[in-house]
């Protein structure tokens, strides 16, 4: 009886529009609007690229070519040389072409049009080449046949201190948090899956609630075939939704794409397992009731910062518990910590954290439904 059941619950889910909708199309669409929105900004003003900077020789200086020539070998040089001379050197900063002109001479100098971060950058190397060229040139002074070995030195010092070192070997784009939080929130609204669950083991709810209640069955393994049923819905609504975001649109989620499944497909359990326990709670009409849980994942996502990225940190910062017991906060949580985090321990954390809110609300949501009884259907 078990699998009779699971098989409907099946083809009834497959035919709920609310499923289509709201785990399939909606997110699809959502995730195609924040690629377009956010697909490029990271790139454009957060990331890092070579600074292009014009060098401008009036005296040769062998030592500091070489220096640039070893910088831009690197796969992500520092600095995008142009040797030129003065006049097209000034007309290349004023169209915006260069962010710097360094001037080679007894006294290595920079020559900029605006004061920034990238403007500092060439700054201190300037600095930091001067004073390793003076200490250079002290060692050629009292060595003069250790002259080539010392300029290499230097070349090899200045270049290895400007190369890139990373935090991180994640994907370092602070808006991938938003299709985290697109993932969690269809997570949470596998509610509506959990709810249908209630609406038709419940005498009160609905005619298929009273016809069910009338079966011989037991009501405890006709829920659990109808959860087992949901489960596997929400799981095939999370593969989709990882592999669009994934494969479609390329969302980078780091190099363990294949943990990110598990922790989506959990996150749906969780999802569904809530709206079973809020359904079995409350006895208003199924319309009402989808309206409720919507509403509720839709401000528990907003407290993840699907709306506004930093809200998680604001309520961190005010509240700080709750976004541990927050499910979209939790949910999110496992795939930063996966992308960003070497170590297993943080995830692991998260995902037990997923695990016994799941148990919670499914042993809460049978116990309020099985303690349902009516004195005629």
């Amino acid at each position: 009886m078990f699998m009779h059941i699971l098989k409907y619950e099946l083809k009834n889910g497959l035919r709920t529009k609310d499923l289509i909708i709201w785990l399939i199309l909606f997110p699809i669409i959502l995730g195609t609007c924040f690629k377009i929105a956010f697909g490029s900004i990271y790139e454009k003003t957060e990331k890092f690229s070579s600074i292009p900077v014009a060098i401008v020789e009036e005296s040769e200086n062998a030592a500091f070519r070489q220096v640039i020539e070893g910088i831009e070998k690197s796969d992500e040089p520092f600095l995008k040389a142009s040797f030129t001379d003065k006049e097209k050197a000034e007309k290349m900063l004023d169209d915006g072409k260069v962010e710097g002109i360094i001037f080679t001479s007894d006294n290595i100098s920079l020559t900029v049009k605006e004061k920034g971060i990238r403007e500092t950058m060439l700054k201190s190397f300037i600095e930091q080449y001067k004073v390793r060229e003076k200490i250079a040139m002290d060692a050629i002074n009292t060595a003069p046949e250790k002259a080539q070995e010392v300029i290499a030195s230097l070349t090899s010092e200045t270049a290895s201190s400007c190369r890139d070192i990373p935090l991180t070997q994640g994907n370092p784009d602070m808006y991938i948090q938003y299709f985290y939080n697109l993932i969690a929130m269809v997570a949470m609204f596998g509610c509506i899956t959990g709810m249908h669950i209630t609406m038709q083991n419940q005498a009160n709810l609905s005619p298929l609630g009273a016809r069910n209640n009338c079966s011989p069955v037991q009501k405890s393994i006709s829920i659990l075939a109808c959860l087992t049923g949901s489960f596997i819905l929400e799981t095939i609504c999370m593969v989709i939704c990882v592999s669009y975001l994934a494969f479609v649109l390329k969302v980078d989620f780091g190099d363990r794409l294949w943990l990110v499944y598990p922790s989506a497909i959990l996150g749906g359990i969780t999802g569904v397992s809530f709206g079973f326990f809020v359904g079995s709670l409350t006895h208003i009409g199924e319309k009402a009731k989808s309206a409720l849980l919507v509403s509720i994942s839709m401000l528990l996502c907003f407290c993840s910062g699907l709306m506004v990225g930093n809200m998680k940190a604001i309520i961190a910062a005010r509240i700080p518990w709750f976004n541990n017991i927050n499910p979209a906060a939790v949910i999110a949580d496992c795939f930063y910590c996966l992308n960003i985090y070497e170590d297993y321990d943080r995830f692991i954390t998260k995902l037990i954290t997923m695990a016994v809110i799941s148990v919670m609300f499914i042993v809460l949501g049978f116990v309020t439904s099985r303690r349902k009884k009516y004195a005629s259907i």
